[in-house]
């Protein structure tokens, strides 16, 4: 038997320890409830009369006027939601699992379609679609996040299971988009736009370890790839948008968590009868673990997340949102780790954002206005083999935000959005220190950079949009935004955008999207030379794509799009004519310049193309399996200042995913996932005297002649496996799992490094086999 077999049984007998008997008898008597509230997904006013059952089961409800319902005595387990209403299409909600313990909270959306007659038969549709937005989309409920093997309970590292989508490298989980950088991604949690939401966040990206947003409190979350409407701008590649749920409205209630990594808590609860609240904390004790395993890097964190709803009347709402962390990482500098710490950069970061929220219903239609706060201190440190620090940006970004925005329907068939937001940085303050054997220029000579300063910046940006459906099978969208940046050279940009669909049969639609995008300079590359103030401007992809949809089943989807790219405008590297600037996560200031800290211009153009399958079941009630199959074939390449085409730097020919689950019962649910991808390009390094007299750069620098022209890093595959089981007691619910990643320990490589003291490129690589338990209690 394996090392590997072994872990997996002793895992499996931990998480079925308590009593199987107990919690079998238990189930007899044990019932929970669900409750909501019913909702059209254009307008937002609540639904009346709504029918909403349980189905296999008697108990259902009726939505009243403010279109909230309750169903009590639910048996406990998993359950099926079915909602109708008359004038709209029926919705399904197939992943319910109902607990003794806290209440389920579902929001129910519905669309305005065929007119049902009383006694005709219903057909529920479990995808539910994002109205603005009709290619490149797709929407995961929390519990399809939750229970994703391998993602660790991260939202950001879920998504990247959907079609398109990229991660540079294992441990992180910056997403490549479609061939894009992952400083090309909008990610929005409740109506904010947040520049990063990871625990020891890229500076200038949007990747990092861990994702901030616990998943407990996640309703839903959606990915647009590609074609997005006019709402979104100041961003290239894709729109990840995060619905937090409201706290709990029948009772006070709470849940606890507990895992290999680390402990959470979160309380709720009804605000009078008008209101809801949630408050969370999160702390992992990796400090722990990785302090008594000797290793050298140890990170620390904590997160804090709040939540507060409450309708001021039938018409008028409030919503407050704010989410705070505390990352520290600290070297352990033993003589076995001093080198090793010397080629790692450690990003010690604090940071919130928060947001208000004024929702007002009107005949028709709704706007929202949005008050916004993001603040990030960064805290970036390396040193050398002697302890000594040797590179250090502290920096602050703060920005303010205030948008509006209108949704109307002055008639059934038409839906008319606008909307206005701006963005005052107030805090931008950065005191940098670069060596200058870590920034040397185009032909070696060393180029230190200090700097020390503050600024503030101004962005605005407004877009309306116009939605026709007519002759029953087509849609046709046309819209538009403009862009405003009072620190660029070029300060205001125009993008057109539209999309049509076409409804080919009973559940195919055939659409077409596309569109212009701009998107600012990141704030920090505006420090890396004088010169980069006055002559970045933004930059821009021209975006097509062709969509075919069919869902089979009510609980099966088929999806085939095609998707081309144009760049332009794209920031290239003057120290580096090869190469467009295209950070993620940044390791080591010895590999490259750090944070695109160096002279910038924009004159870099590109292209990626490609062709993606995407298939999806649902879980239903007759057919408890659920799953996954995505397989993205892509081409992306750059011309950087020297004039020469190469593959860009997340060119990734082949990505592939497969996820399967089953729910057997009640009690037990089995999960595995298998994903493959073609490795990314590399630069070779220079190995020799000669080769370094040659370009005038030391042995040990990357080559940028040969910019991306090196062996690919090898193919890269990984099998996950998590089990879940459930226990029933009377006023709670108690969940246990265990997930294992890699479980065949393939060490996947996730890019080269030059080791200074054999002079020899060796191979970072995953770690093999990585196991963990959790387990989280309701009540």
């Amino acid at each position: 038997m394996t090392t590997t077999a072994r872990v997996v049984i002793a895992l499996l007998a931990i998480i079925s320890f308590p009593s199987l008997s107990i919690a079998q008898d238990t189930t007899d008597v044990a019932t929970g409830t669900i409750v909501g509230e019913v909702t059209d997904a254009v307008t937002q006013s609540p639904v009346i009369g709504a029918t909403i059952r349980v189905v296999n089961s008697t108990k259902g409800a009726i939505s009243g006027s403010t279109g909230r319902f309750t169903i009590k005595d639910v048996p406990a387990g998993l359950r099926t939601l079915r909602v109708t209403a008359l004038g709209y299409d029926a919705v399904e909600y197939n992943d319910l699992v109902v607990s003794p313990g806290k209440p389920v909270t579902v929001s129910v959306r519905m669309t305005q379609g065929t007119v049902e007659l009383e006694g005709a038969v219903v057909t529920a549709d479990a995808f539910r679609k994002d109205v603005q937005t009709v290619t490149s989309t797709n929407l995961l409920t929390a519990e399809e996040v939750r229970r994703a093997p391998g993602v660790q309970e991260d939202v950001v590292r879920a998504i990247a299971l959907l079609p398109g989508v990229a991660v540079t490298a294992a441990g992180r989980n910056d997403l490549a988009v479609r061939g894009g950088a992952p400083f090309e991604n909008l990610f929005l949690v409740d109506n904010i736009e947040v520049p990063n939401i990871n625990h020891f966040g890229s500076q200038g990206s949007t990747g990092g370890p861990l994702s901030l947003i616990n998943v407990d409190l996640v309703e839903e979350v959606s990915l647009s790839t590609g074609g997005f409407g006019p709402r979104f701008g100041d961003r290239l590649s894709s729109v990840t948008s995060l619905g937090l749920r409201k706290g709990n409205q029948d009772r006070l209630a709470g849940e606890l968590n507990l895992s290999t990594t680390g402990f959470s808590a979160i309380g709720e609860g009804p605000i009078g009868d008008r209101g809801t609240f949630f408050v969370a904390a999160r702390r992992s004790y990796l400090d722990l673990i990785f302090g008594l395993a000797g290793f050298g890097f140890i990170p620390e964190y904590w997160d804090f997340s709040t939540k507060l709803t409450y309708d001021l009347d039938d018409r008028n709402a409030l919503s407050f949102v704010a989410i705070g962390a505390l990352d520290q990482v600290k070297f352990n500098n033993t003589e076995d780790n001093l080198y090793d710490n010397s080629r790692v950069t450690a990003p010690s970061q604090n940071q919130y954002f928060a947001g208000l929220t004024w929702r007002r219903l009107f005949d028709q239609g709704f706007y929202t206005v949005t008050l916004g706060r993001t603040f990030s201190v960064f805290n970036t440190v390396q040193q050398d083999s002697l302890a000594n620090v040797v590179f250090q940006t502290n920096s602050r970004e703060g920005e303010n935000s205030l948008r509006a925005d209108l949704v109307w329907l002055p008639d059934t068939d038409l839906e008319l959005a606008g909307g206005v937001i701006g963005k005052y940085a107030s805090a931008l303050e950065y005191d940098v220190v670069v060596p200058g054997y870590a920034r040397l220029d185009s032909i070696g000579t060393p180029r230190p950079l200090t700097v020390d300063t503050a600024f503030t910046a101004l962005k605005y940006g407004v877009y309306a949009q116009a939605t026709w459906q007519f002759a029953s099978q087509w849609k046709l969208s046309v819209g538009g935004r403009v862009d405003g940046f009072n620190y660029l050279a070029q300060n205001v940009v125009a993008s057109p955008r539209g999309s049509l669909q076409f409804g080919v049969a009973e559940g195919m639609t055939f659409s077409i999207s596309g569109g212009q995008y701009y998107q600012a300079p990141q704030y920090i590359w505006l420090i890396g030379d004088p010169s980069n103030t006055s002559t970045l401007k933004p930059l821009r992809a021209d975006q097509g794509v062709i969509s075919w949809e069919w869902i089979a089943r009510t609980d099966l989807k088929i999806q085939i799009e095609g998707y081309y790219k144009a760049y332009s405008a794209y920031p290239v590297r003057l120290f580096r004519p090869q190469a467009v600037l295209a950070p993620a996560g940044f390791d080591d200031i010895n590999n490259d310049i750090p944070f695109g800290l160096e002279p910038l211009a924009n004159s870099g153009t590109g292209t990626a193309y490609g062709v993606e399958l995407f298939i999806q079941k649902k879980l239903s009630a007759d057919l408890p399996l659920y799953g996954l199959l995505s397989l993205s074939l892509n081409r992306t390449e750059f011309i950087a200042d020297d004039q020469t085409t190469r593959l860009g730097a997340f060119d990734t020919p082949f990505i592939s995913t497969l996820a399967l689950g089953w729910r057997p019962d009640n009690f037990w649910e089995i999960s595995g996932k298998v994903r493959a991808s073609q490795g990314l390009p590399t630069t070779p390094y220079i190995t020799t005297p000669e080769r370094a007299a040659e370009t005038g750069f030391p042995v040990g620098s990357l080559d940028f002649a040969y910019y991306n022209q090196g062996d690919r890093l090898p193919f890269f595959y990984a099998v996950d496996l998590r089990v879940d089981k459930r226990w029933f007691f009377s006023g709670w619910q108690l969940i246990t799992y265990i997930d294992v990643q890699n479980v065949t320990g393939r060490q996947n490589v996730s890019g080269n490094q030059f080791d200074q003291r054999t002079g020899q490129v060796v191979q970072n690589t995953s770690i093999g086999v990585l196991p963990s338990i959790g387990i989280n209690v309701e009540f």
